[in-house]
């Protein structure tokens, strides 16, 4: 989401400045050496005590999203019985400005066409689903994903079922080099500025506010600067 990058940036800039100076300081890579003296623990120091606390923060971030699906129902609370495509094609209609004619992600449209049945699915952007217990509550969550035409973005979505109703609990956008599910946490991961570095958002269930809420941003680096390729769409995506 591009509210999140400014953060990205400052901490990339960060952990580079402190991996340049952790090469400088460890150069030599000779024999066992002795460390020299223990030095003396520090208490920290509390800077600029005087200033003054910021009220708001500097930039919205949505750490939650939650909103009921219109026009999807649950077949007996049993989501395994929601069709995805129906999904997703709800979210096409309530979101006209980011689908439209005018729209950012406008030719997603004319893509999930070739969802249905006769469609050219090569082209269908929806990825395959999961169902995992994201939430805690025993029963299988939905979890999709579907390219965000015409830019490289790529959905990330999860639903709960409450009863008959479709509840989404994460919405998120952004250029994705993979998605993984580990425990009941949902982790992304994408390029960074820098060759050799990826950020990692993970994203947890929060009871308190009945939604996937953003936890972590990782700046990791990962290798020599080669990257890995973006997820693509798959033909079996429903």
């Amino acid at each position: 989401m591009p509210a999140r990058r400014p953060a990205r940036t400052a901490l990339a800039l960060a952990a580079v400045a402190l991996l340049s100076a952790a090469a400088t300081a460890c150069g030599d890579t000779g024999g066992l050496r002795g460390a020299g003296p223990t030095t003396t623990a520090v208490s920290p120091t509390r800077l600029w005590p005087d200033l003054r606390p910021a009220s708001s923060p500097a930039y919205p971030y949505a750490v939650a999203t939650r909103e009921t699906v219109k026009g999807v129902t649950v077949p007996g609370g049993d989501i395994r019985k929601v069709d995805p495509v129906d999904v997703v094609e709800a979210e096409l209609k309530a979101h006209p400005d980011d689908y439209g004619p005018k729209g950012t992600y406008h030719a997603t449209v004319d893509r999930m066409r070739q969802c249905r049945p006769g469609g050219e699915r090569g082209r269908c952007p929806l990825l395959k689903p999961y169902h995992r217990d994201l939430t805690g509550d025993g029963r299988a969550d939905l979890t999709l994903g579907f390219r965000l035409y015409p830019t490289n973005q790529t959905a990330v979505r999860v639903y709960t079922a409450e009863g008959h109703r479709l509840v989404q609990v994460l919405a998120d956008n952004d250029a994705l080099l993979g998605v993984e599910l580990a425990g009941r946490a949902l982790i992304e991961r994408s390029p960074a500025d820098t060759a050799g570095y990826e950020y990692r958002t993970t994203w947890v269930w929060d009871p308190d506010q009945r939604a996937m809420v953003f936890s972590r941003d990782e700046y990791l680096h990962v290798g020599d600067g080669r990257r890995t390729a973006s997820p693509s769409a798959s033909p079996g995506a429903r």
